[in-house]
């Protein structure tokens, strides 16, 4: 027996996906999610009850940051016992930093949280927005025959793919196709049927209660490195007041310069209670310390391994355990362990 009408609640953020374009003017407003049923008909053929609560103040995801995470994470928190499944709208640039953010925030997470969002506005002609926003809900409805949810993590949905949330990055500004999961296979795929891969999907307990981390540490740093980086660049980073932890955006699969002045730096740092992170600037592979030379010695030193992590969930990560307080040694070993489905 199925569960007949399934609850989703709607959140919209800001972004894109929640304009409309005045067909006189041109001009582009902000879109009532009251007249939702009414503006998007082919909702009506879902087999759910649809309701919308938005930001007082939708933003442009540009400007989104971690009290709005927080935010995210209490409108699902209060509203976790009332409904089946979420679907957050949230501008496409830096939604990959917010899903990956909320994967770590929402412990025992047993429901979906579906982020989604457009590259049109609602009301363009072309707009991929009516897509994303229906099939996103249609996923988030989805239970099997003991009436459990299908879906029970963060996920993004974006141009006929389901991805793991804290798997993705964006890679297209232009494109439809905006993101991709290059470490991890797609959770779901939309065409003329629903195809949900089941084998690559997260399956928490669903008898623990949901736990909400709304304790973030921003005191962190991200290098890219370069050829020709300079000692006084690297150093005026890693001597920023109150810094507790440094992402390297290294080559390859975890390689840096050997030259003296840049590995003291970082060993100076990491004496001094930084905590360094190992990820690769490549936007598929992952980090290997010790498979080359000029990899191994940022392993001896005591460098933090993001083996096959994005940038944007290696922040986040990083966020939620400084958070946590938890001990250099501890925090080193579960940022290498996966605690979402963040790394193989």
């Amino acid at each position: 027996m199925s569960i007949s009408k399934p609850n989703i609640l709607l959140i919209y953020t800001g972004g894109t996906i929640g304009m409309v374009k005045d067909v006189e003017t041109g001009a582009l407003h902000a879109f009532n999610f009251n007249n939702l049923l009414k503006q998007i008909p082919e909702l009506k053929l879902l087999d759910c009850k649809i309701e919308t609560v938005s930001f007082d103040s939708p933003i442009d995801s540009s400007n989104m940051n971690p009290e709005h995470w927080i935010q995210i994470a209490d409108i699902i928190e209060s509203n976790y016992n009332s409904f089946d499944g979420f679907v957050v709208l949230h501008g496409s640039d830096t939604m990959s930093y917010t899903a990956s953010a909320l994967s770590f925030m929402l412990e025992n997470l047993a429901k979906p949280v579906v982020f989604t969002g457009a590259q049109l506005p609602i009301g363009d002609l072309r707009t991929d927005a009516k897509e994303n926003l229906i099939t996103s809900i249609q996923i988030a409805s989805l239970y099997n025959d003991k009436n459990k949810p299908i879906i029970r993590e963060v996920c993004l949905y974006f141009e006929y793919k389901l991805y793991r949330g804290n798997r993705t990055t964006k890679i297209n500004a232009e494109h439809f196709q905006a993101f991709k999961s290059l470490n991890y296979p797609c959770l779901a795929e939309s065409g003329v049927h629903l195809k949900i891969n089941h084998q690559y999907l997260l399956k928490p307990k669903l008898n623990t209660r949901l736990k909400v981390h709304r304790v973030l540490d921003t005191n962190i740093a991200l290098i890219k490195l370069f050829p020709g980086m300079n000692e006084a660049y690297l150093n005026s980073v890693l001597h920023t007041a109150n810094l507790k932890a440094v992402i390297l955006e290294t080559y390859g699969s975890g390689n840096c310069t050997t030259d003296k002045w840049f590995v003291d730096a970082l060993k100076n740092a990491i004496s001094n209670g930084v905590h360094v992170v190992n990820v690769t600037q490549c936007v598929g592979g992952g980090v290997n310390m010790g498979q080359y030379e000029t990899s191994s010695h940022l392993k001896k030193i005591g460098v933090i391994s993001g083996k096959d992590m994005t940038t944007e969930s290696a922040i986040a990560k990083l966020m939620y355990l400084l958070g946590a307080s938890y001990s250099k040694e501890d925090l080193k070993n579960r940022f290498e362990t996966s605690l979402r489905g963040e790394i193989a």
